[in-house]
């Protein structure tokens, strides 16, 4: 295993205990000396609940070697549309300014604005924080919306190869009308909005040449090991390696100590359907790396994290291949 693996994503099914291993992970990684920012992209946060200690939007130290974000979905959506308002509008008739305007705020409420916001702030974490730390652990919403985030890099891509065309075609048409024009023609050819156009697809190559890296990245998914988080880990794997993103391991989280079973009809029978999944687990990602996690007699918050970065410290060998 490459110890170099900067980026790490911890990805599941809702309430399979994400939060909980990307903490612990995150935690163990700062105890051994490294550098650690973990981030949440889950617009229902919980780093906060978990570390017991206020977080939000802006980077903020949680312990040594250790620091927190809380991406904000509806703030960085602002900031997006914000941006793009400043930069589209510069240049362009004040006469046709309010009509941008307008078509941008609808923008805000259309279907997957939130995801292109949240992506823009993931892109820049990953571009402009990556150089200043030695891990960075992103614990991720539910399933269905992490899928979707990650996959925007190529869905965008597309797009933004063919709004680069659409909008040269127009270009060279604009350079026709204007042949004997200097100071037309100079303008068309530093256009202000094919050179944003062609800055955002960079940025965006940049970001999934790091997500598709397996030396660079892996993406981890927790389950329990019940039917309905297998089912989904096995569809989210799938869906993943065909935008070739590196799936390194699934985490067995919260499965029944032995000692819990003796003298314990109920835990014993339990405990024999749990391992009747585990033999599933074992078959279906066989090619992953499969660690397990017992399950705790008490909630995982502020000192009880410490036992749990314990047992990370040989998830993390077996991941990244160090201690």
């Amino acid at each position: 295993m490459n110890n170099n693996k900067k980026f790490i994503f911890f990805g599941g099914k809702g309430g399979v205990g994400k939060t909980t291993c990307s903490s612990a992970f995150s935690k163990c990684c700062a105890k051994t000396g490294e550098k650690t920012l973990v981030v949440s992209t889950d617009p229902a946060h919980s780093l906060a609940d978990i570390f017991g200690i206020s977080i939000g939007p802006d980077i903020k130290q949680i312990d040594d070697n250790l620091y927190g974000l809380e991406i904000d979905a509806a703030l960085e959506s602002k900031k997006y549309i914000d941006k793009i308002k400043g930069q589209l509008t510069t240049g362009i008739s004040p006469v046709i300014i309010e009509e941008i305007y307008r078509q941008i705020d609808a923008a805000i409420v259309s279907p997957g604005s939130e995801e292109a916001a949240i992506f823009d702030k993931l892109m820049e974490i990953i571009n402009e924080n990556g150089p200043g730390y030695d891990r960075i652990i992103f614990d991720t919403a539910p399933t269905g919306h992490t899928l979707r985030l990650l996959s925007l890099p190529e869905l965008l891509g597309g797009w933004m190869d063919s709004l680069i065309k659409k909008r040269r075609h127009a270009l060279g048409l604009m350079k026709m009308i204007h042949s004997g024009d200097k100071a037309k023609k100079d303008e068309i050819e530093n256009d202000l909005v094919l050179s944003l156009l062609e800055k955002r697809k960079n940025k965006f190559e940049k970001t999934r040449s790091i997500l598709i890296d397996s030396n660079n990245m892996e993406f981890v998914f927790v389950l329990n090991p019940e039917r309905l988080p297998i089912l989904e880990t096995k569809k989210a794997i799938d869906v993943l390696e065909k935008y070739r993103i590196p799936v390194a391991g699934v985490i067995v989280n919260r499965t029944i100590p032995e000692e819990f079973c003796k003298d314990n009809e109920f835990w014993r029978k339990r405990k024999n359907v749990e391992n009747q999944y585990m033999d599933i687990i074992n078959s279906e990602f066989e090619n992953k790396i499969i660690t397990v996690l017992p399950l705790l007699d008490e909630d995982v918050k502020g000192e009880t994290l410490d036992i749990v970065a314990q047992h990370f410290i040989e998830v993390k060998y077996r991941l990244l291949g160090v201690n």
